[in-house]
C-alpha cells in the first residue's frame, strides 16, 4: 500500500498526530524492563512463590501495559490484585529500571533518531502511546537520548500505562491530550499509532485510529499484516515509513 493511499483508507484525513509506542518500536531495552519488574515483584511479594520460580516465567509481555503485567503476575501466584499494591510495585520497578537500563543490550532501533530529528524540524505533533508508566517511559527514552523529542508534562501529547490497563484506554488518553494541545477535537482518523505488536494494532483499531506497524519487535511483517495494520514496514528507516510520516 502506498503512502498516497492513506487518505483513501481513512476518509480523506491525513495523519497529523503521530503516537509512538516505545519498546520494540523506538528502542530495544535489552530485557531491562522484565528484569526490573521481576525484581520489584520479588521485593514486594517474594513470599508468594518459591525462590526458583521466575515471576514472569514464559509470559509474553509484548504490547502489555505495565499494570496488566503486574496484575497477571499477581494472579498467577494466587495473590489477589490490589491497586495500591500495584502502584507500589510499579514505583519500585521504576527504581530498578534506572539501574537495569544501563545494561549492554539496550539500543535505539534503526531509523528512529533520523526520523525524530526530521519530525522535530517540521514541528510535527509527536507523542507517545505506550504501556509503560510515565517514569519508565522517560528512563527508557533517556538512555538513548530520545527523551528530548517527547514532552511529559501538561500540554504534551502522550498516553501511558498509568492511564489504564487496557491499551485502548491509553490511545484514548493520548487523543484527549492531543485535542487539548491543538485546541480542537482530534478525529481518531487523524492520529496515526506507530507500534510493533498485535496489541498496538488492536488498541488503535478499537479507538478508531489507523496504524503503522513496524517489524522491529518480535513480530514479522507478515504477522503484522495479518493483524490488519494499515501500513507495515520492516523498520522505521524504510522509505515507505519516512514518506508516510514526513509527508
Amino acid at each position: 500500500m502506498s503512502p498516497n493511499s492513506f487518505s483513501a483508507i481513512r476518509g480523506g484525513l491525513r495523519p497529523n498526530v503521530l503516537l509512538f509506542d516505545i519498546d520494540g518500536t523506538l528502542v530495544n531495552a535489552g530485557g531491562a524492563g522484565r528484569r526490573a519488574l521481576e525484581a520489584a515483584l520479588e521485593q514486594h511479594l517474594g513470599g508468594a512463590v518459591r525462590p526458583q520460580e521466575a515471576w514472569l516465567g514464559g509470559m509474553k509481555l509484548d504490547g502489555m501495559t505495565d499494570r496488566l503485567i503486574v496484575r497477571e503476575a499477581m494472579l498467577a501466584v494466587g495473590h489477589p490484585f490490589q491497586e495500591a499494591l500495584c502502584d507500589r510495585v510499579l514505583d519500585t520497578y521504576a527504581g530498578h529500571l534506572e539501574r537495569e537500563i544501563q545494561g549492554p543490550g539496550y539500543r535505539v532501533l534503526p531509523g528512529v533518531e533520523v526520523l525524530l530529528e526530521a519530525l522535530g524540524a517540521r514541528r510535527a505533533t509527536v507523542g507517545l502511546c505506550t504501556g509503560n508508566i510515565l517514569r519508565g517511559a522517560r528512563v527508557k527514552l533517556a538512555r538513548g537520548g530520545l527523551d528530548r523529542h517527547f514532552g511529559f508534562g501538561n500540554g504534551d501529547v502522550y498516553g501511558f500505562g498509568s492511564d489504564g490497563e487496557a491499551r485502548e484506554l491509553i490511545v484514548g488518553a493520548a487523543l484527549r491530550r492531543a485535542s487539548a494541545r491543538l485546541g480542537r477535537r482530534v478525529d481518531p482518523r487523524e492520529a496515526l499509532v506507530i507500534g510493533d505488536t498485535p496489541r498496538d494494532i488492536a488498541a488503535a483499531r478499537a479507538a478508531g485510529c489507523p496504524v503503522l506497524a513496524v517489524a522491529t519487535g518480535r513480530f514479522g511483517v507478515k504477522a503484522l499484516q495479518a493483524e490488519g495494520a494499515d501500513h507495515v514496514v520492516p523498520t522505521l528507516e524504510s522509505p515507505h515509513a519516512t514518506a508516510l510520516l514526513l509527508q
